[in-house]
């Protein structure tokens, strides 16, 4: 449990670094992605070594089927599914069962979603914020 609320100070921590310096905001994103599946997963250094080659390539095909699908979800979702059906196998070579492997699913969802709430509240703090500027003036 204390390990948990540490991570998630650090990743508040480390949100607030992003918002100072946007242009690298992508590539910081993609840190904290990693370290949040990595520890999630449980990722030993010799199971991360092999797994983030892997990871990268499932994640550029999830992109493109992003960018070819834009206008249709429905279609983009399907496509996705059999993206990760395609990968669970080399995923399962790498974690050496099914539980950890669908934890890294389940890992980049919960991220994506962590990063939404906290985009989420940054959005309403710097609303309040205008408004109270507003209100003094």
């Amino acid at each position: 449990m204390i390990k948990r609320i540490l991570f998630l100070l650090i990743f508040v921590c480390s949100i607030n670094v992003l918002a100072a310096q946007p242009a690298k905001r992508g590539e910081k994103i993609q840190a904290l992605k990693i370290a949040y599946i990595t520890q999630v997963v449980k990722l030993t250094p010799e199971e991360a070594q092999s797994f983030w080659p892997v990871y990268n390539k499932y994640f550029d095909e999830v992109k493109q089927a992003k960018k070819a699908n834009k206008a249709d979800y429905l279609l983009f979702q399907e496509e996705l599914l059999n993206i990760k059906k395609k990968y669970k196998p080399e995923f399962k070579k790498i974690l050496k069962d099914d539980t950890r492997v669908n934890l890294v699913y389940k890992a980049e969802a919960d991220f994506l979603t962590e990063m939404q709430k906290e985009l989420k509240k940054r959005m309403q703090q710097k609303q309040q914020k205008r408004y109270q500027k507003e209100g003094n003036e």
